[in-house]
């Protein structure tokens, strides 16, 4: 999150009207107009702050703090047009998400072909083979940086000119919604903002953890910190006042914020407030379990991270204008989900952590059973608050929010198969001084198919769109990493060049490469483009796939996943099923476990007719085949 002073911002946020089926764009203004009636913070929604401010600093520092949060929101809101208020009075925000929400995930410059900038060439890419399927982009750190892939952001507040600029940020903010990256937790050694504490600046001096010496967090506080990585917690660096120990909770070039410094809070709202203006409709909070640092705990999920959060969304649901919230929080599924505090005061949408390895699990064991157990449990807290599904990240494949949920036996599995298949695996550090398996480092392609076999091309494409349908199905909002939206193998060659292993999923793409492929009717991209365009494009079109309409798991058959969608009206229905294995599987449902007597259903992907006999619908699944049945007359 920046800390640093930047340009004044060009005129990029797009605000969304919600009338049900249409979206309108309108962008905040350049300049504030003070001209107008200045923005007066709701009685309500200032006394919730007042007390959130309280909770993390106590009432001395909480009353000096409070003006600067209400001149911040002050600011903000004189930038936004008349137009722009009068939409917002019909904001609804269980409609803030809905069946149409698909994101892709994507770096600014994994593309190559033709461009101005790697940004126009990404937005031109994206044009061209996304057929209505994707409508929000989430492009990762697109700032300058000095490490970890755009994750040890220099400069918060400028797009790497390597990339493009804000005009190319703004040029897909009139097509697309967008998905900006708020690098809460720590900013880079190279930024100005360290700089001046290196420098001795007064005014940096308690913006970050620093020691005298390496021995200023005690063996015990050490074992106490929960890390995912397994380099030291405190990094060593030469300042003006002498050699200083910082608190690094991810590398030496990232170094922790300290967020016990009400300073720092105040600079992260107004710099979440700046992405608002210019462009970001979702805000993606990352490590965001590791904000508030307290030596003698486990730095981790603290009471005050939390507050922190719901800080945030106080802010952004006063002045955000439907903008939302999510927590990326690679931890076990019950941690996971704490981030919705009661549903409406923490995060709009959690990373749904524990959804990769439980359906890699079912298609490596041919057993559904334990994906729908925990299906069947998950359930958001309120009607505005959802999950956001992914398979596959920028990281690879967490396995952390599986802890609980499968056995270490199973989890060991899922490491050997993928490690089998070309994948890498990271570690992170336990608190008895042991490591343990973290996420698997592999694209999802090579993750669910073995590359070094002979199997058929066709049925490895099934295979695959099958395990990824999942994710289109389940209740919330689908995001598609761009190496899972193409199918790509694992790049080992690259992790040879560069030795990092997350680089095995993160090679570019070549957009050439990419048009001769799909010219090709026999090659895989052509296959995986006409098997999983269908589903795909489907979802956006039935309300039954609202994050806010309910499910409901049918134990059929271990072989089958399967799920019952409802639109949040109740007036559509469907039933879909996922054969995980590699066997043509026949299975009767009943029409009283599906919620509907109809005797006719349609295949919403082949067109193919059903009909019930005897209060039950018999079913044939092909080897991975996938039904999304609707009832009633075709």
């Amino acid at each position: 999150m920046t800390l640093t002073r930047a340009a004044s911002p060009v005129n990029l946020r797009a605000m969304k009207a919600y009338d049900g089926h249409a979206r309108e764009r309108t962008f905040y203004d350049h300049d504030p107009d003070y001209s107008r009636p200045l923005f007066e913070l709701p009685p309500d929604a200032r006394a919730r702050m007042r007390d959130r401010l309280r909770f993390l600093y106590g009432d001395a520092r909480a009353a000096d703090t409070l003006p600067e949060l209400e001149r911040i929101l002050k600011v903000h809101q004189a930038h936004k047009p008349p137009e722009m208020l009068a939409k917002e009075r019909g904001y609804d925000p269980r409609e803030r998400f809905s069946e149409r929400d698909v994101v892709l995930i994507t770096y600014g410059d994994i593309v190559k072909g033709p461009g101005a900038t790697p940004l126009s060439t990404l937005h031109d890419f994206v044009n061209t083979y996304n057929r209505g399927a994707v409508n929000t982009l989430h492009i990762l750190p697109f700032f300058p940086y000095s490490s970890d892939r755009g994750f040890a952001v220099v400069d918060f507040r400028q797009v790497d000119p390597k990339l493009g600029s804000w005009a190319d940020i703004r040029e897909k903010k009139r097509r697309y919604d967008l998905m900006f990256d708020a690098v809460l937790n720590h900013v880079s050694s190279r930024s100005e903002l360290f700089r001046e504490f290196l420098n001795g600046s007064p005014r940096t001096r308690d913006f970050f953890i620093a020691f005298d010496s390496p021995d200023g967090l005690t063996p015990d506080q050490r074992r106490k910190i929960f890390r995912p990585r397994t380099s030291d917690i405190l990094t060593r660096f030469d300042t003006l006042r002498g050699p200083r120990w910082l608190w690094t909770t991810f590398s030496a070039d990232q170094i922790d914020l300290d967020f016990r410094n009400p300073e720092v809070l105040m600079q992260v709202v107004d710099s979440v407030l700046f992405y608002i203006r210019h462009g970001a409709d979702i805000l993606r909070l990352d490590a965001v379990t590791y904000l508030w640092d307290e030596p003698g705990t486990e730095s981790v999920h603290l009471p005050q991270t939390h507050g922190v959060v719901k800080l945030l969304r106080d802010v952004v649901d006063t002045v955000g204008s439907g903008v939302a919230l999510v927590t990326e929080t690679n931890v076990p599924h019950r941690l996971n989900v704490s981030y919705f505090g009661d549903g409406s005061d923490e995060a709009h949408m959690v990373y749904n952590f524990a959804l990769p390895p439980l359906v890699l699990h079912a298609f490596f064991r041919g057993d559904a059973r334990a994906l729908s157990r925990w299906a069947e449990c998950l359930a958001p807290p309120s009607d505005t608050a959802t999950f956001f599904n992914i398979l596959d990240t920028h990281d690879g494949i967490g396995l952390q929010g599986a802890r609980g949920i499968l056995s270490g036996e199973d989890i060991d599995l899922l490491v050997r198969t993928a490690s089998d298949r070309g994948a890498y695996v990271s570690f992170k550090a336990t608190g008895a001084g042991d490591e343990e398996p973290y996420e698997i480092n592999s694209t999802w392609w090579s993750a669910v198919n073995d590359d070094g076999d002979a199997e058929d091309l066709d049925r490895r494409v099934r295979r695959y769109v099958a395990s990824r349908s999942i994710a289109l199905v389940l209740r919330g909002v689908p995001g598609i990493y761009v190496h899972g939206f193409m199918g790509t193998s694992n790049d080992r060659r690259r992790v040879e060049e560069t030795g990092v292993k997350r680089d095995v999923n993160r090679g570019f793409i070549d957009s050439d490469e990419v048009r001769r492929a799909l010219a090709d009717p026999a090659s895989k991209l052509s296959l995986l483009r006409r098997r999983s365009a269908r589903p795909q494009l489907v979802r956006t079109r039935h309300r039954a796939f609202h994050p806010r309409g309910p499910q409901k798991v049918l134990h059929l058959a271990p072989e089958v996943f399967a799920l019952v969608r409802q639109s949040p009206e109740g007036d559509e229905l469907i039933l879909t099923l996922t054969n995980v294995t590699g066997r043509a599987v026949r299975l009767k449902v009943p029409l009283a476990e599906a919620g509907t007597g109809s005797p006719a259903w349609r295949d919403l992907l082949s067109g193919k007719k059903f009909e019930a006999r005897r209060g039950a619908l018999d079913v044939a699944l092909e080897p991975f085949g996938i039904l999304w049945l609707r009832p009633g007359p075709s």
